[in-house]
């Protein structure tokens, strides 16, 4: 079986699939031909220690990827790379467009490897779309996996087009509804439009290539939207991410899937589903029975983490079906501005005193009666019971995975590159 493993920066769950006015109809297409899991989470809501912990069935903080790697961070052996592990399984292993798990593609193990050389965000994805399609079409002696990354829908986004009229835009929430916000959301829509066009392509090369009755395909990005409360943040709004599986004979085709899922479940979802045996590594529990129908779900809990971003600001937490706990492990009660994206928004919020609220060293939610996470509990005597229960799991999880920040503040990579917390803007040369 080969597979393709689709995914974008920073779209979050804002498709068309998850029931969002965006103009997404290719994806759409491959939900209903699909399984959309409704439920699905990130295992850190930043670049790249999500999708280290996404492609080694480990937690970040397993994998050593506490940080960013254009900012000097690193897994700590690549070797557990799922590219790695099918490379000793005789696949073809390739990547057209972005990856964020190695400063260089090679490091990683990807046997071909190519992304244009287009500046322009939109021309870029799409040269990488054509190129990718034509390498489905090839004749193949092997099965193949494929990585087809995509910058859309990272910051700066492209120019709204003239169709996607700001006036009739809602922005998600919890972001203010005037014109600048607007605006900042329609011309994320205008960007998730490249996603969907890419999408599309290779669809249509696949099912020309007479593949289609052979491969899994795999839609996902690394964690919620470029926008303040969103990405960088352990809230559902961080954390929660799109989830599309498309294959032969699948039992839940057309169906959407409550049960909880991490994406540390990718990596042995892809073993079952290739017969391999799972190496010793995994931290994630396959999907198979739960696509089978052999089960109503896999876990009872998810876990989630930031270390780094631009500066440091860590923090964990563990979410059931119900509940959540968030717990923040530095020395301060402010909100930490350079880990929140640049844009007209976050401007917006800055001039209107974001940055003089004060932040709580945990958040207790319930997620039933309170699923815009607002009210914390963490006090009401009534929740006493249920906060040892999480507080007391998040623990054991931290000591089981050896998380270096039960020995106090985390020390950056020598080289690394950290913004200070009085840092507004990540772009800000001033550095710790």
């Amino acid at each position: 079986m080969n597979i393709i493993y689709l995914h974008t920066h920073d779209s979050g769950r804002f498709i068309q699939p998850y029931g969002y006015a965006m103009p997404t109809p290719r994806l759409m297409q491959l939900a209903e031909e699909g399984t959309l899991f409704r439920q699905a989470y990130s295992a850190a809501p930043t670049c790249s220690p999500s999708r280290a912990a996404l492609l080694t069935g480990m937690c970040p903080h397993s994998a050593g990827m506490l940080g960013l790697v254009n900012r000097g961070f690193q897994m700590t052996d690549y070797s557990q790379h799922l590219v790695q592990y099918l490379n000793r399984h005789d696949f073809h292993t390739v990547l057209f467009g972005v990856q964020h798990e190695a400063r260089r593609s090679e490091d990683i193990g990807y046997q071909l490897a190519f992304d244009s050389r287009e500046e322009n965000s939109v021309t870029r994805d799409l040269s990488n779309a054509k190129t990718a399609a034509a390498y489905i079409k090839e004749k193949k002696e092997r099965p193949f996996f494929m990585s087809f990354g995509m910058f859309n829908t990272h910051r700066v986004y492209p120019e709204v087009t003239p169709d996607l009229n700001p006036n009739y835009v809602m922005p998600p929430f919890p972001l203010p509804d005037n014109h600048e916000v607007r605006k900042d959301v329609a011309a994320y829509m205008t960007s998730v439009r490249v996603v969907d066009e890419c999408v599309g392509i290779i669809m249509d090369a696949l099912r020309e290539s007479g593949k289609e009755d052979d491969t899994l395909i795999i839609f996902t990005t690394d964690h919620g939207i470029a926008f303040p409360h969103m990405k960088g943040n352990l809230y559902d709004t961080g954390i929660g991410v799109s989830w599309i599986m498309k294959y032969p004979q699948n039992k839940r085709r057309g169906e959407a899937v409550d049960a909880l899922v991490s994406q540390l479940d990718f990596f042995p979802t892809i073993c079952d589903f290739l017969g391999l045996t799972k190496p010793s590594w995994l931290e994630g529990k396959s999907l198979l029975p739960l696509l089978r129908k052999e089960v109503d779900r896999v876990r009872e809990e998810i876990f989630a983490e930031v270390t780094y971003h631009a500066a440091y600001e860590p923090m964990r937490c563990i979410r059931t079906d119900r509940y959540k706990l968030i717990r923040f492990f530095d020395d301060h009660d402010q909100y930490v501005p350079a880990n929140i994206d640049d844009s007209v928004t976050k401007k917006f919020l800055v001039q209107n005193d974001f940055l003089l609220q004060r932040r709580p060293k945990e958040i207790l939610l319930d997620l039933y009666l309170d699923p815009a996470e607002r009210v914390n509990l963490l006090y009401e005597t009534a929740s006493f019971e249920i906060y040892r229960e999480l507080s007391n799991r998040l623990e054991h999880w931290m000591f089981m995975t050896c998380d270096p920040i039960l020995d106090g503040r985390v020390p950056k990579p020598l080289g690394a590159v950290i913004n200070k917390l009085t840092c507004v803007s990540p772009e800000t040369n001033d550095y710790e």
